[in-house]
């Protein structure tokens, strides 16, 4: 009976903790909080981080509200499915955590206590039968309640047995199935701290390419926020005099913010923002496009949705509002919506426009997402998934802001809507294999 045992609990820590590493493997430390009698440990000894450890009792948990930039995940496995108090609990947690703080709660199916109870009389399983009957709604009711946010979801583990490697293509199949995907053993909840924070600066990266007659505008046009700026262009071989235009206005517009050129020696937007992030000074970044569609005076929204604690990664969304003109063909706008819809179900993130190129987030966290990308591999010509995917997978958070899209007013665009489309479904394609399936992801061991 113990061996039987043993076989379950062992193989359900092992999906457990392979669809958790996802995202802890990228964080400073995670800390398993209030472990139950019966836990074993196993779940937090697979798990992939730099720093695991284990605290019982609520008096001994650390304070990490001073925490700016190192991420701390909080690792709750089956204890509210146990507690009789589960608001106070998080009531009392909360002023202990920062906004860069996250909860990730194992929870386990009430509806299945009669499975629980079977399985224990069989030998097969040990350990308490869960109490607390808390369904999505309750999650969704104590989030709110206090002071959180649910920011990732994912029903797991269907087959509690390995079976010769049909246990994971069962987990993996009904996992993609409407409606049966909710039938799972287990819940993994990731949520966020609702904590507002001003910051000291802000380095705005302005990618351009044949886009001499937009240079001024971006900096007259440009937004005063409640902080430092940090311009950064970055030219990417243009033929109509851009690189002389960038010198031109940065010395004219210096009084107002600090103004860095630079010039690519890759190509393309996706090549323009790693270079222009990596030589960003400031604790948030963003990006505006040259060609000034998504409008500057906008970029206040995206800062104060950042600073209020709407959400860690601030995305545009232009497929709201009626774009003005011809600023988007109408093949291009359904790519967009394509896209879209299809990113939210790979990632199980609601997302409203996967392309917009305006977002901002902080740089610390940019700093994960550039040891994500060399896990998964460097395949976006725009650099906007290569941004999207790390967000959702890491639970920053993401809100969208909608934005009216606007034409042209000089050159023309730089997309090649086929080229580049492929190009972006040979990446979601990749995205759905690796993250969704959880088919041969990382490359590298940490």
């Amino acid at each position: 009976m113990s061996n039987r045992n043993g076989r379950w609990t062992s193989y359900l820590n092992t999906v457990l903790a392979r669809e958790l590493s996802g995202l802890t493997r990228y964080y400073d430390r995670i800390i398993q909080w209030l472990p139950r009698e019966n836990d074993s440990g196993r779940l937090l000894q697979e798990l992939e981080a730099n720093v695991k450890e284990a605290i019982d009792g609520e008096d001994n948990f650390p304070n990490l509200a001073e925490e700016d930039e190192r991420r701390t995940a909080v690792l709750i496995n089956g204890t509210f499915n146990h507690h009789f108090d589960v608001q106070g609990l998080l009531s009392r947690l909360k002023p202990k955590l920062s906004r860069t703080s996250r909860i990730l709660l194992v929870l386990y199916n009430p509806y299945f206590r009669w499975l629980y109870r079977l399985a224990n009389r069989l030998g097969v399983r040990r350990g308490e039968i869960p109490t607390t009957f808390l369904r999505r709604v309750d999650l969704e009711n104590l989030a709110t309640i206090s002071g959180f946010e649910i920011v990732k979801e994912q029903p797991i583990v269907y087959c509690p047995f390995r079976l010769l490697g049909f246990g994971d293509i069962f987990n993996h199949a009904l996992a993609l199935i409407p409606l049966l995907r909710w039938i799972s053993l287990a819940h993994l909840s990731v949520w966020r701290p609702v904590i507002p924070g001003r910051v000291s600066g802000l380095s705005c990266v302005i990618p351009a390419r044949n886009e001499r007659g937009n240079i001024e505008n971006a900096l007259r046009r440009f937004p005063r926020l409640e902080c430092d700026v940090e311009i950064i262009f970055v030219e990417g071989h243009s033929d109509d005099g851009t690189w002389q235009e960038i010198l031109r206005v940065a010395e004219a517009f210096r009084h107002r913010f600090q103004i860095k050129a630079l010039q690519q020696t890759g190509k393309g937007k996706g090549d323009a923002v790693r270079l222009g992030f990596a030589n960003a000074t400031q604790p948030l970044l963003t990006i505006l496009d040259a060609d000034l569609t998504m409008p500057p005076e906008l970029l206040t929204r995206f800062y104060e949705a950042y600073t209020s604690g709407a959400g860690d990664f601030i995305n545009g969304s232009r497929l709201v509002y009626p774009m003005e003109g011809e600023a988007m063909r109408p093949l291009n706008r359904l790519g967009n919506v394509f896209f879209a819809k299809t990113l939210s179900w790979v990632l199980r993130t609601r997302l409203g426009d996967s392309l917009c190129g305006t977002k901002l987030l902080a740089r610390h966290d940019y700093q994960r997402f550039v040891r994500w990308r060399g896990d998964f591999g460097d395949f976006d010509p725009f650099g906007d998934f290569e941004l999207l995917f790390p967000a959702a997978i890491l639970g920053l958070g993401i809100v969208e802001i909608p934005v009216r899209y606007l034409a042209r007013t000089y050159g023309s665009t730089n997309i090649q809507r086929f080229r580049h489309g492929l190009q972006l479904a040979n990446m979601t394609m990749l995205g759905f294999f690796r993250i969704t399936m959880g088919l041969g992801g990382r490359s590298k061991q940490r």
